[in-house]
């Protein structure tokens, strides 16, 4: 059996979990510790109530998630987050989140997951900021609906879209998650379409001002890629059974 403080020291090295910097709430790293042992790894987007009540139910292991437990703040332990927390340990469940260095991680990250499962070519870090690459970028020959229908079948769900750019598309950027806001960034860097989980209502209006197609594929959607990546290359590092436990928000 692997032991935590051994894993927990390598997701850190590999994600660079202390010199990526993030949202206060996100804590990255080992957000509750176990007795010491990782029998089994589950992986799942939210440390949410449901998610962390159905990996108890498999007993010990580590739960390794991608929006952590602590994106409110400092909290009492009372009503849900103390049954959170008293469920998990309960069945010596340990939680590890990474969110932003698990977006950018060149090889189990989001952002590249998703952009090898439409097939996109010629990758390259996109929207930088303070010397870190928010999204990627590529080339993607083909029909806006077609890229509409391939990027529905890689994330499994539906993709709204706003028709703001060509109809036949070249230059593709992506960044996971909330990224809506970053349209003007997006279209300042010469892309004609841009995709990412969700955004603001004026993202819309926006990206038809600017001549750039919109892709809103799901924030829950397009943030599965990463913890199964990481967690399937764990459990095949230290012969592990691993799972992924799939609690979608609908957003």
């Amino acid at each position: 059996m692997a032991f935590l403080d051994e894993v927990v020291a390598y997701l850190d090295g590999e994600l660079n979990t202390t010199g990526i910097p993030d949202y206060p709430g996100a804590m990255n790293g080992l957000q509750l510790q176990n007795s010491g042992g990782v029998p089994r790894i589950i992986a799942a987007v939210d440390a949410s109530l449901p998610v962390i009540t159905k990996a108890a139910v498999g007993g010990p292991g580590l739960l390794i998630v991608h929006h952590g437990m602590f994106w409110q703040g400092a909290q009492a332990l009372t009503g849900a987050f103390y049954r959170k927390i008293r469920t998990a340990m309960d069945a010596d469940l340990a939680i590890y989140a990474s969110h932003l260095p698990l977006d950018f991680h060149p090889r189990w990250g989001n952002n590249i997951r998703l952009a090898q499962a439409i097939d996109l070519e010629e990758i390259t870090p996109f929207m930088e900021t303070k010397g870190l690459a928010m999204g990627l970028r590529g080339t993607w020959r083909g029909g806006r609906d077609s890229l509409v229908s391939t990027v529905g079948k890689a994330v499994g769900g539906p993709v709204h879209l706003c028709p703001g750019g060509p109809a036949e598309i070249s230059r593709v950027g992506l960044a996971t998650g909330g990224a809506g806001s970053e349209i003007a960034k997006a279209a300042a860097e010469g892309i004609d379409t841009f995709i990412t989980g969700e955004g603001p209502h004026w993202s819309y209006p926006l990206a038809e001002e600017l001549g750039v197609n919109l892709l809103y594929a799901g924030h829950y959607a397009t943030e599965t890629f990463g913890v199964k990546a990481l967690a399937a290359m764990l459990g095949e590092r230290l012969g592990t059974p691993w799972s992924f436990i799939d609690h979608p928000t609908g957003l």
